[in-house]
């Protein structure tokens, strides 16, 4: 069963170590990651809050970059494209040991988030066993199994799902609304209160897994 893992990397064991220390404020999402050789990987990086020289002089004394590419400029976030060719031993394994596809990762300060997918639990196992052989830091905050149903993919439960589907559906978002609490709650055969419980919490666990992965507080 498809296995969803978050978790932290210090920048130390992963990438961009001297860049982030440079850059404190600047924040980095990867668009994608590939295998890039067999001691390399390649991503494509947004760089954001960041002045476009500072940065770019940053990556030019990063020993964990190389090759790097400017390939679009926003004004103010960048997209580049580049080699990581040291202290990736952990995203490696993913990538090949784990058969993992990577999410989502996001660079600030000293670390790395990384929201990961692996075929099965096994597979997490191995990179698991990978890091414990190595040494490395891999800190886990959450570990779901996608058990082939919908509500799964997105940290739901069934009935977060279900509520969030129907609402959608029936015009409750709608401005002007077309269907009340009350009429949704019905139609469940539940209480109007045990309903909006489940479109707040449904709510709350989609912005979580969605748009606050890799970010915090300060």
């Amino acid at each position: 069963m498809a296995t969803i893992v978050t978790g932290t990397i210090p920048a130390r064991e992963f990438a961009l170590v001297h860049t982030l220390d440079a850059e404190p404020t600047t924040r980095f999402e990867c668009e994608r990651i590939i295998r890039s050789g067999d001691e390399a990987v390649m991503p494509l990086l947004w760089a954001r809050n960041a002045d476009r020289l500072e940065l770019e002089d940053a990556f030019a004394e990063d020993a964990t970059v190389d090759k790097v590419q400017l390939l679009a400029d926003f004004g103010d976030e960048y997209l580049y494209r580049m080699d990581w060719i040291d202290h990736v031993q952990l995203l490696l394994g993913m990538l090949t040991n784990g058969e993992a596809t990577i999410l989502d990762a996001y660079g600030r300060r000293e670390e790395w988030s990384l929201r990961v997918m692996f075929p099965t639990r096994d597979k997490f196992s191995k990179t698991h066993d990978f890091c414990t052989e190595h040494g490395l830091t891999f800190d886990i905050e959450s570990i779901r199994e996608l058990d082939g149903q919908p509500a799964g993919r997105f940290g739901l439960t069934e009935g977060q799902y279900n509520a969030l589907v129907l609402a959608a559906r029936e015009g409750y978002y709608s401005v002007p609304q077309e269907r009340t609490l009350e009429e949704l709650a019905d139609e469940l055969g539940i209480t109007h209160q045990a309903l909006s419980e489940r479109l707040h919490r449904g709510t709350e666990a989609l912005i979580e897994d969605s748009l606050l992965v890799g970010t915090d507080s300060a």
